[in-house]
């Protein structure tokens, strides 16, 4: 570490030596704490950093989903954003944290390492920090390393690529506030232990740690598959780390919806995803349970489709106006038998289809933006079952049979992940690459080569959908078509790859 890694047997020396410094340069009150994927396209075996890409001239837009456009009046699927709360009064200011100097050599080692992690050590100045610990001044050491422990934890638990160069991501994250990094950074220096701080922000997913392993075992000549890895490793980073004991997880490329507990699928199927005009945005959001036989609530973006023709009927508001147009229940309706009930910002959910032969094809990139689901009923029962809930199989179809909508709602909540994801991890180290349907991987490549992590991009300026994906899949220089396979260096796995060779894929 540039000679300044300090002798194991001088470290409480130095720690001692520091300390007295740090209360020459700092009031005693300073010291310290407060104390509280479908079908696989390709498959290729799974380490020097890659080369710096340069972010495309024409960047992809972050549109509103055409699936949803503006708010339906009424509209049961929709629920606006939770507006911020307003925080509370910030306590008194403490003082800055006083770094001691093996801390801060910990920090440093950690940076040094933290291409591991599928991050560059570059952006954090490890340089910076080094002449730093080296001056032996606390008061030069404790500002320079807190400024690194903050740019580091953001990126481990938050993401190194920031919300300006993520299309359509609408996933909340709460894992990492300022109140909550001070709080990390005082309890990481009362105890010592820096590196174990940090590694707790990392995320859990079984899924992660197969990427790791694969960034591990590529060959640092392929700097293109690096680049892939390392990007949907940050996009983990983008999702809470903790999702849920139970929860749904959808990855779009994948064309998979999965029901995981415990950290096991439990449940998997085929899904249809949104096409190239109205893709899928990606979200969380709670489902309460679902609906039997529902109504399908037309999206206003495509309300000309259905406006005023056979099979649809208005609703009327109190004003006497059309508010929006509905298709009720029955053999032709778009929703099938069963619509879960998962009301958020863009009215995206998951539901059952009067076309089911559309399952068979390989690319699935067909809805208006909502979830199709196979086998969906299935899913439901499990979940309407779970702790001890009252609706029976029996009951199910009793209320099926009726052709009345019912609303069954399950015992406790359980979350849904719609998420984007174009390389998954089998356990052996091998990739699988999905297609980059919407062609939102340059643009979060390029920021994944920026020091800011694409934060000083601008805005983006609407475009068609269309023209977005064809974009950005020529600036990757692959086929023109999106949908189009990628070339195949291995041979292909079969369809369905069994869901026990992967790490909890999507």
């Amino acid at each position: 570490m540039n000679g300044l890694v300090l002798p194991m047997s001088g470290r409480a020396k130095s720690l001692m030596l520091f300390s007295a410094l740090a209360l020459v340069a700092v009031d005693p009150a300073a010291a310290q704490v407060r104390t509280g994927l479908a079908t696989p396209v390709q498959v290729r075996p799974a380490a020097a950093p890659a080369a710096p890409m340069k972010a495309p001239a024409a960047k992809p837009a972050k549109p509103e989903s055409a699936a949803t456009g503006a708010p339906v009046p009424g509209n049961p699927d929709y629920k606006p954003d939770q507006a911020q709360a307003a925080p509370p009064p910030p306590p008194p200011a403490l003082p800055p944290a006083v770094w001691d100097l093996v801390s801060a050599q910990d920090l440093l080692f950690y940076i040094e390492q933290i291409g591991k992690d599928g991050l560059n050590p570059a952006d954090y100045d490890p340089a910076g920090l080094a002449a730093a610990i080296k001056s032996g001044d606390p008061a030069v050491v404790s500002p320079v390393a807190t400024d690194r422990f903050n740019r580091v934890s953001t990126d481990l638990a938050l993401g190194h690529v920031k919300k300006a160069a993520r299309i359509d991501w609408y996933v909340t994250d709460n894992d990492l506030d300022t109140a909550k990094q001070d709080a990390l950074l005082r309890s990481a220096l009362a105890q010592h232990d820096v590196t174990a701080a940090l590694n707790g922000l990392l995320p859990t997913h079984p899924q992660y740690a197969a990427l790791k392993t694969a960034l591990e075992m590529t060959p640092a000549s392929d700097t293109a598959e690096i680049n892939r890895i390392k990007l949907n490793m940050d996009r983990w980073r983008w999702l809470p780390r903790d999702l849920g004991q139970k929860y749904i997880i959808v990855n779009v490329p994948g064309f998979h919806a999965t029901l995981v507990e415990n950290g096991v699928n439990r449940w998997k199927q085929r899904a249809i995803a949104g096409k190239l005009s109205t893709p899928t945005p990606q979200l969380n959001a709670t489902a309460i349970g679902v609906i039997l036989n529902p109504w399908w609530e037309v999206p206003k973006s495509i309300e000309h489709e259905a406006a005023g023709k056979k099979g649809f009927v208005p609703f009327i508001g109190p004003d006497g106006a059309v508010q929006r147009w509905r298709q009720p229940p029955g053999p032709t309706n778009a929703l099938g038998q069963i619509k879960f009930v998962m009301p958020n910002s863009k009215a995206i959910y998951l539901h059952d289809t009067n076309a089911r032969s559309r399952f068979n094809s390989d690319t699935r990139a067909l809805s208006h933006g909502c979830v199709r689901t196979e086998h969906i009923l299935d899913l439901a029962a499990q979940l309407l079952g779970d702790d001890n809930g009252p609706w029976t199989q029996d009951k199910i179809d009793a209320a099926l049979d009726s052709k009345k909508s019912v609303q069954a709602n399950f015992v406790k909540p359980v979350p849904v992940y719609i998420v984007y994801f174009t390389e998954a991890a089998l356990l052996d180290g091998r990739i699988v690459d999905y297609k980059d349907l919407y062609g939102r991987d340059a643009l979060a490549l390029a920021a994944m080569q920026m020091k800011d992590g694409g934060a000083s991009l601008a805005p983006p300026k609407p475009k068609l959908l269309d023209q977005i994906a064809g974009s950005a899949v020529k600036a990757k220089s692959v086929a023109k078509d999106p949908l189009a396979p990628l070339p195949v260096k291995a041979k292909a796995t079969t369809a369905e790859k069994p869901t026990d060779q992967v790490a909890t894929r999507q």
